[in-house]
């Protein structure tokens, strides 16, 4: 089968970073599907790992975390699904990645391709929409209010893959105040878009551009990038006993900044549920459903930015190198394999 991948960390402007590769079709296990891949959507995490996990000696890692695809096969243990079924899902970070024509994923994680989306506009959601309903949900608790603070959220990063999904569950499932971070105009007007009552510059103080907007001190604020140096601004503009929640891999924070306003800090990582089989595993398939039964209501669309072509090295490799940039907005997809 066709496949992209790796078999040396290199800066992706080397041609080798990302080469199209032959590969045997993958088996399913007994808990597995057996997806003939459609789309597939690139993340960040698709790039810190290219950069810092070398694959073993003589062999090559495929990347990619996204993926809208057909059902081909189920293991034994599948029960609710068949061949021929439409599905879209994030995987598993420590099993081989989606860019390839087949692969192998635990049932558990996957959900319902949306109706009403083609496999580019779904494959773009999986893993930012699991990100972004777990860190409102699970993990800032949205539906506790903080004592005395404003009924809002900061969402730091709105434009971004994650952000463009947790402004739209936010506006939608929520009575908050949605309040987004971005710092070009097509950024600003793409949240305001997808939802945000409001949108801050964070490229500015932004105590000093959340205070302008005269709500009061939100209780609540998921930073997406950047936290470090977002982190001083953060404590100064929330509630106390506000609740902050973050994705990204900042090398150092100073959680000792949180503790006058007693302020709680809140991790996420989707991967959790799938790395270390958890009990609660089979939620990512139920909250993927869930999101395919909004999207098929109106209540919530694809963050689709940019369609990049075919699934190959060189289309691969641009999109790795737009996300390196930092200019992403909302979510890059590649769709299909030259035959």
């Amino acid at each position: 089968m066709r496949a992209v991948g790796y078999r040396k960390s290199l800066p992706i402007t080397d041609p080798e970073a990302l080469v199209d590769l032959d590969l045997p079709q993958p088996a399913p296990g007994p808990r597995d599907l057996l997806v003939k891949v459609e789309a597939v959507s690139v993340n960040p995490v698709d790039t810190k790992v290219r950069r810092r996990a070398e694959p073993e000696a003589g062999g090559a890692k495929v990347l990619g975390w996204d993926a809208a695809g057909t059902v081909v096969a189920a293991g034994a243990e599948v029960p609710g699904f068949a061949a021929g079924d439409a599905v879209f899902y994030a995987g598993d970070l420590t099993r081989a990645g989606t860019n390839a024509q087949f692969h192998c994923v635990d049932a558990r994680i996957v959900g319902r391709k949306p109706a009403r989306l083609d496999w580019a506009q779904a494959a773009a959601l999986p893993l930012t929409a699991i990100t972004a309903w777990e860190t409102l949900f699970d993990r800032l608790d949205t539906g506790k209010p903080v004592p005395g603070a404003a009924p809002a959220i900061l969402i730091v990063g709105g434009a971004g893959g994650v952000g463009s999904v947790a402004i739209q569950l936010a506006r939608e499932l929520t009575d908050l105040t949605v309040i987004a971070t971005a710092s070009r105009p097509e950024t600003a007007a793409w949240c305001r878009d997808l939802g945000a009552h409001h949108v801050v510059d964070h490229s500015k103080p932004l105590a000093a551009e959340v205070a302008a907007l005269g709500l009061g001190a939100p209780g609540l604020v998921f930073s997406t990038t950047n936290t470090d140096a977002h982190l001083a601004a953060i404590v100064e503009l929330i509630a106390p006993q506000g609740r902050l929640a973050l994705i990204d891999d900042p090398e150092r924070l100073d959680v000792g900044l949180l503790k006058r306003k007693s302020l709680s800090l809140h991790w996420e990582f989707m991967f959790t549920r799938s790395m270390f089989a958890t009990a609660d595993i089979a939620a990512q398939g139920a909250l993927l459903d869930e999101v395919a039964r909004l999207i098929d209501s109106g209540r919530l669309r694809t963050t689709l930015g940019e369609h990049y072509g075919r699934i190959d090295a060189a289309n691969l490799r641009r999109a790795h190198g737009l996300i390196e940039s930092g200019r992403a907005r909302g979510k890059i997809v590649l769709e299909g394999f030259s035959e």
